[in-house]
């Protein structure tokens, strides 16, 4: 596998300015997200080690350039908020990096319903591999802009959220601890919305919360990898679950006409794209069984890595589905 060298910056410092750092990062980021991979194990395209560190200085020194500035600027209330903030621009830059990535990727999806889906699956294989690289690349952004606004009650799961559910069981003269507990409480049951159980390995926690973090809307400020799984669910995945609208040419025709009643309990109703290239995986016949396993299972995954709630009809049919699969036993021997 190819690995980028060590690109110069030129004569600017990357830590000067966003557009500086940017040029300097953007080089990385396409060859770690978009260029080609082959590597067996699912591993992202390598860049020099002299240039991963120099990325991760840079950022450092970013990061360390506002916040001295904003410490010595004189703020009004007008932006004192942006004082506070630092970072935003360059986390604002990464997630329309990520939307741009997603968007070149559905613009290759094939129209035919099976290739659908044995393009979606290797595709977000390589988008995550490359999020997961530039995870830790960006590992700096995560410690000094997520973390700080996470606990400024700008993540995935705010104090609002919950305010209301929490408020009626909240005595007036509960202290913040018992509060913080409660609120501990609600985030917990969030994230068995995810697949988390009690006494489940920290693996598992970090798991669900990374896909809770990937379903939240696109104001929450979450790290790096869930950002990129976000955009992945916004720009190419819910647009292949969209319905299609029904619409008529005359609407005044269409009011005054007397419905005809429906021929079963469940009529045909306008599916997404998405659903109907499942159904055919689901029921076609020029797939064995273990690739439609494979599909399947493989999309299931796909949709809940990004954020698609377990209640979704398309997970719960993929869900069902793969529950039903026997496990291959072992054969006996001879």
């Amino acid at each position: 596998m190819p690995t980028i060298l060590n690109a110069a910056s030129g004569s600017a410092n990357p830590a000067t300015s966003l557009s500086a750092l940017w040029a300097y990062l953007q080089p990385a980021l396409d060859h770690i997200v978009k260029s080609p991979s082959t590597d067996s194990n699912g591993k992202a395209p390598a860049i020099d080690f002299g240039l991963y560190a120099g990325i991760h200085s840079a950022c450092y020194n970013y990061f360390t350039v506002q916040s001295e500035a904003n410490a010595i600027s004189p703020t009004t209330p007008f932006d004192s908020q942006q004082s506070s903030t630092s970072g935003t621009d360059i986390y604002v830059q990464l997630d329309k990096y990520f939307a741009e990535a997603a968007r070149e990727i559905s613009l290759g999806a094939p129209l035919d319903d099976i290739a659908l889906i044995q393009y979606i699956l290797p595709s977000f294989n390589r988008f995550h591999a490359g999020a997961q690289s530039s995870n830790r690349l960006l590992s700096y952004v995560n410690r000094h802009y997520v973390k700080r606004a996470v606990d400024e009650d700008r993540g995935w799961l705010r104090l609002t959220d919950v305010l209301e559910s929490v408020a009626k069981s909240v005595a007036s003269d509960d202290s913040r601890e018992i509060v913080s507990r409660k609120f501990r409480e609600k985030r917990l049951e969030e994230l068995k919305k995810w697949g988390y159980q009690p006494g489940d390995s920290t693996e598992k926690v970090v798991f669900a919360e990374s896909c809770a973090e990937a379903a939240s809307p696109p104001d929450r400020i979450i790290p790096v990898l869930s950002l990129a799984h976000r955009r992945f669910r916004l720009e190419f995945i819910e647009p292949l679950l969209a319905v299609p609208k029904v619409t008529g040419k005359n609407n005044s025709k269409i009011k005054n006409k007397v419905p005809k009643t429906p021929l079963g309990a469940n009529p045909a109703r306008p599916k997404g794209r998405l659903a109907r290239a499942v159904k055919t995986v689901l029921e076609s016949d020029t797939i064995n069984e273990g690739e439609r396993f494979r599909l399947a299972s493989g999309l299931a995954n796909t949709l809940q890595v990004v954020g698609i709630r377990e209640d979704h009809s398309l997970r719960k049919r993929l869900d069902k589905y793969v529950a039903s699969v026997p496990p291959v036993m072992p054969s006996p021997p001879p």
